[in-house]
């Protein structure tokens, strides 16, 4: 039963994710927003709210400190996932499509988009991380980090609102035209009103297929021959990077591959910023790396990845798919750490 709710969770959330694609361009089509707009701040915060919902509510409704441990490794686990294998799960689909693609393996990105999106994500990241390096009672410098990090996210999302608006060529009909019957050019310009609709059923399908999915991997947990820190560390907040890279491989199949990477980069500031400002505000003699270093561990694997992938990218000013795959190497890398460590091995 818990594998038949797997699949049927799954089928929602892809489900959801090619209705949020299509309902969030035409959105940013009418308020006449850039790309960096669309798919960094838009869909970016869209898509990051079920694997935000995970902390916000071990941390604040969990009660009791293992509550609190859960929603601080959900906040690590983030950035980490969709610097690694959300990366990887995007350069393997451009690797694959590449025949039917005009620029082939290289990703016809806005570089201007993806840099000034890692620019923050390093500059908030690095700070959230270094304020785990203070002293277990220092609580207040831990809060006003917290508030810097919220001034930093702002600032991200404002130079993004003052982009140029996009030209949304290709842009598909929206799929929920026909239930605007008032529009007088449907389907060719639908009115806001059907847009939102559709944008908010379809993020009501992904967060609840989210959820759904998280629920049937803990159920598998209950099984004596499953290993639950396994299933915890690993499996899980796959479930809850479903959203941003479904979305990007959708992306990336209809050749628009600034709102692709966008989404994964706009969700990675998102993450380093908002997340961990309820942990630091909320809980924050938890966010330190005093006997967290397997967890905190995951910060600088995606620290790595961000400087391996981007790093070539900003000085070179394009975007290869072998770049991406990366990210697959280092989550391997960081599952056998897990796997030594839970076997007992000692660094």
């Amino acid at each position: 039963m818990d594998a038949v709710l797997l699949i049927i969770s799954f089928v929602v959330i892809l489900a959801g994710s090619e209705l949020f694609t299509n309902g969030i361009e035409w959105f940013g089509h009418k308020l006449e927003l850039g790309e960096g707009a669309i798919g960094s701040v838009l869909a970016a915060i869209g898509t990051a709210l079920p694997e935000t919902m995970v902390p916000l509510i071990a941390i604040l409704f969990g009660g009791g400190m293992a509550a609190s441990e859960i929603g601080i490794g959900a906040i690590l686990g983030a950035p980490f996932m969709l610097a690694t294998l959300a990366m990887f799960v995007t350069g393997a689909a451009v690797w694959l499509m590449r025949g039917r693609r005009t620029s082939g393996t290289t990703l016809a990105v806005d570089t201007g988009v993806i840099n000034h999106d890692m620019a923050y994500f390093a500059l908030a990241y690095s700070i959230a991380i270094g304020a785990a390096f203070l002293p277990v009672e220092f609580e207040w410098p831990r809060r006003f980090v917290a508030l810097v990090l919220l001034a930093i996210y702002g600032h991200h999302v404002w130079g993004h609102l003052q982009a140029d608006a996009a030209e949304h060529e290709g842009l598909e009909p929206l799929r929920f035209h026909r239930l605007d019957r008032g529009a007088p050019q449907h389907p060719a310009a639908p009115r806001l009103a059907i847009v939102s609709v559709q944008v908010v059923f379809a993020l009501a399908c992904i967060i609840g297929g989210a959820w759904a999915f998280v629920d049937a991997i803990r159920d598998l947990t209950a099984s004596p021959a499953v290993n639950g820190t396994l299933i915890a560390l690993l499996v899980a907040p796959i479930a809850t990077e479903l959203p941003e890279t479904l979305n990007s491989v959708l992306w990336v199949r209809r050749g628009k591959d600034t709102l692709a990477m966008g989404n994964i980069t706009g969700a990675m500031v998102f993450q380093s910023a908002i997340p961990v400002s309820i942990a630091l505000v909320f809980a924050p003699a938890l966010w330190t790396v005093v006997g967290g270093g397997v967890a905190f561990a995951s910060a600088a694997i995606t620290l790595a990845a961000t400087a391996l992938i981007f790093g070539s990218t900003y000085i070179r000013h394009r975007l290869d798919a072998s770049l991406l795959l990366v990210g697959g190497a280092l989550y391997l890398g960081y599952m056998l750490l897990v796997l030594a460590t839970l076997a007992g091995v000692t660094f």
